[in-house]
């Protein structure tokens, strides 16, 4: 096996939409063995995609970090997320969407299982609706696709890692646009905190 280039540091493979809060939490905790590279937040919008993106960069990576591992949920992959870390000997955050390691996995499944027809907004979510919801989903332009998409939710969930007030009006705001129900739960980091930190103590190169 090659030496690492980088044999002191590791590398978090993240999620774009994760990008703010991961870069925040790194700094904040003073993680300064680890690097953080980001894979496009647009991919969600294409979830077969985001498996073999994955396992490119880690193949891509591999001999250049001591370790690797990757802040990505399943996020709609159905398991072959999970196919390519197993082969790949990569561990992931917890749980099946970002919403579920933010807010916590059980009481998350709790309100899916009562109520499934909730639309979650993160602050990532919240700060680009209008480009990954209203525009990429082709909703700006045929306004008649809003129905056809949101037409089983009831209510648009905001939560918050921060405690932005322009973050919170933007979400509320989307919820107007869709015309569903609005409601706000603050979450912090959550699991995603406790995740890192566990990887990064892990990892952490001796002294």
């Amino acid at each position: 096996m090659s030496t690492p280039s980088h044999p002191s540091v590791s590398l978090v493979i993240a999620c774009g939409a994760l990008a703010h809060e991961i870069t925040t939490l790194t700094k904040a905790n003073r993680w300064e063995h680890l690097k953080v590279e980001c894979l496009p937040a647009s991919l969600h919008n294409h979830p077969e995609q985001i498996a073999p993106a994955v396992q490119e960069k880690i193949r891509q990576s591999r001999n250049h970090y001591s370790s690797i591992f990757v802040a990505y949920a399943d996020c709609g992959t159905g398991g072959q997320l999970d196919s390519v870390l197993t082969e790949e000997g990569v561990e992931r955050l917890p749980g099946a969407h970002c919403y579920e390691f933010f807010w916590g996995s059980e009481a998350f499944l709790q309100r899916h299982e009562t109520e499934p027809g909730v639309f979650y907004l993160t602050d990532f979510l919240a700060r680009h609706f209008e480009r990954l919801v209203m525009e990429e989903l082709g909703i700006r332009a045929h306004p008649e696709l809003r129905d056809t998409y949101f037409s089983h939710y009831t209510t648009l969930m905001y939560l918050a890692q921060s405690d932005s007030p322009e973050l919170l009006s933007m979400a509320r705001s989307a919820a107007q646009t869709l015309g569903l129900e609005f409601d706000y739960l603050p979450t912090g980091f959550g699991e995603l905190e406790t995740s890192l930190a566990k990887f990064a103590k892990t990892h952490s190169p001796r002294d």
